[in-house]
């Protein structure tokens, strides 16, 4: 793989630039859907807005990250890898104790916000899945942030279905359910991530020790 690089230079310097360009246009959406979120999830009392705000803000990071080092060296790629699977660790362990608060303090969330800022959310990744769906075969790093928002999609429809839940049942347990699956989601996310990142470093270590 290191040596098709070497071979498109231009091709590869375009992507960058494109690529550069795409993650501009998703950090903006997240950066105010966490917004929009956040400020939803603590007024409606539900934990699983609450964890996709949450996401919403790591993914952010994310995306600043990678803007930081598209086109760099893939040692500095990788380690940044490493950096947003350790903050989706992060994510899935603060949404679990949240879950808990809500579910000790018996809080009733309201299902009517959580369904429209949850369809809300649901179009903001969508616009940001077909805008990365080109870089999803890429590095540790292109890949992950492709990995970000596919389970953020996946997190939104469950969103939707906890609003059903909650509407249905009168009750919050739906809303903690899934908030807990999406916490359990962020780390599986965080493991694929620091795996793929480890093996690239490793690699570029090897290649490293054999220049010298």
């Amino acid at each position: 793989m290191g040596k098709d690089c070497c071979d498109h230079i231009d091709q590869g310097a375009l992507n960058v630039a494109r690529y550069r360009r795409v993650l501009w246009m998703v950090l903006a959406i997240n950066a105010a859907m966490f917004v929009t979120e956040i400020g939803a999830g603590l007024v409606a009392k539900s934990a699983s807005l609450q964890a996709d705000a949450l996401d919403f803000l790591g993914d952010s990071a994310s995306y600043a990250i990678s803007l930081f080092v598209a086109g760099m060296a893939l040692r500095y790629r990788a380690m940044a890898a490493l950096l947003k699977g350790a903050s989706m660790a992060l994510f899935g362990v603060w949404v679990l104790g949240v879950t808990a608060w809500h579910l000790v303090n018996n809080s009733m969330p309201v299902a009517e916000t959580m369904g429209v800022v949850g369809a809300l959310a649901l179009a903001a990744n969508t616009a940001c899945f077909m805008l990365l769906w080109q870089f999803r075969a890429g590095d540790s790093n292109m890949r992950s942030v492709w990995i970000c928002t596919r389970n953020d999609m996946l997190g939104n429809i469950a969103v939707l279905l906890a609003a059903v839940g909650v509407f249905g049942t009168g009750a919050g347990w739906p809303d903690a359910v899934v908030a807990t699956i999406m916490a359990l989601l962020a780390l599986q996310g965080s493991w694929t991530t620091v795996r793929l990142a480890r093996a690239e470093l490793h690699t570029d270590h090897g290649h490293a020790h054999h220049a010298h």
